[in-house]
C-alpha cells in the first residue's frame, strides 16, 4: 500500500511541472515575433536617416549658391554720365539685402542640423533629435519662404515693372543683374521644398515609433 501511494504522487507532482513549463515554450515565438518587428522598424528608420542626411546636404548646396549668387550680384553699365554712373547691386535693395541673412541662417543651420541626423542614423530609435529637427527645420522653413517670396516679388517688378506706380522694368538693361537675383531666387525655392520633404521624413520616422 505504501509503495501504491508514494507512485501516485510522484505522477501528480510531474503533470505540475509539465503545466507550469507549457505556457513559457508557448512565448518564446511571440518575443521572437516582437524582436523581429523591432529589428524592421530600426533598419526603416535607419534608411529615413540616411536618406535625411543626404537631403540635408542637398538643401545645404541650394541655400549656399542661392546666398552667393545674391550676395555677389552686381552690375554696371558700360555707358554713363559725368556725374553719374548706372549701377545696379543687391543691396540697393532692402529685401534682397533681407535674402542674403536668411540664406546665411538657412546654411549655418543645415551644417548645426547634420550632427543630429547621424544620431538619428547612429540610434534609429532616438526620439529627442528627430522632433527637434522637426520644430526647427518648420521654423527655417517659414524664413526660407518668406525671403523667396518677398525677393520674387521684387524680381517680377523688375521684369515686368508696374505701369500704375511708374516702376520701370530694369531687366531690358541690367540683364546680367535680373539673371543673376533669379537664378538665386529659384535655388531659394529649391531649398524650400527640400526642406519640406525633411520634415515628411521626420513625422513618418516619428509615426513609426507607435
Amino acid at each position: 500500500m505504501e509503495k501504491s501511494e508514494s507512485t501516485k504522487i510522484d505522477v501528480v507532482e510531474t503533470n505540475k511541472e509539465r503545466k507550469g513549463k507549457a505556457p513559457l515554450l508557448g512565448t518564446a515565438p511571440v518575443v521572437a515575433a516582437a524582436g523581429a518587428v523591432e529589428h524592421a522598424k530600426g533598419g526603416a528608420n535607419r534608411g529615413i536617416a540616411i536618406f535625411d542626411l543626404i537631403l540635408r546636404i542637398a538643401a545645404f548646396a541650394s541655400a549656399l549658391g542661392a546666398a552667393v549668387a545674391m550676395g555677389t550680384t552686381e552690375e554696371t553699365l558700360p555707358f554713363f554720365t559725368q556725374f553719374f554712373q548706372f549701377e545696379a547691386s543687391y543691396d540697393d535693395l532692402p529685401t534682397f539685402t533681407f535674402f542674403v541673412a536668411a540664406m546665411a541662417i538657412v546654411v549655418a543651420y543645415l551644417v548645426l542640423s547634420v550632427p543630429f541626423s547621424i544620431v538619428c542614423i547612429v540610434r534609429p530609435h532616438a526620439v529627442v533629435p528627430r522632433l527637434l529637427l522637426i520644430i526647427f527645420d518648420t521654423v527655417i522653413i517659414a524664413l526660407t519662404t518668406g525671403a523667396a517670396g518677398s525677393s520674387a516679388a521684387i524680381v517680377y517688378l523688375a521684369h515686368n515693372g508696374n505701369q500704375d506706380a511708374n516702376w520701370l522694368a530694369i531687366c531690358q538693361q541690367f540683364g546680367d543683374f535680373c539673371q543673376r537675383v533669379s537664378g538665386a531666387v529659384v535655388a531659394a525655392f529649391v531649398t524650400v521644398v527640400i526642406l519640406i520633404f525633411l520634415v515628411v521624413l521626420s513625422a513618418s520616422a516619428l509615426r513609426r515609433h507607435r
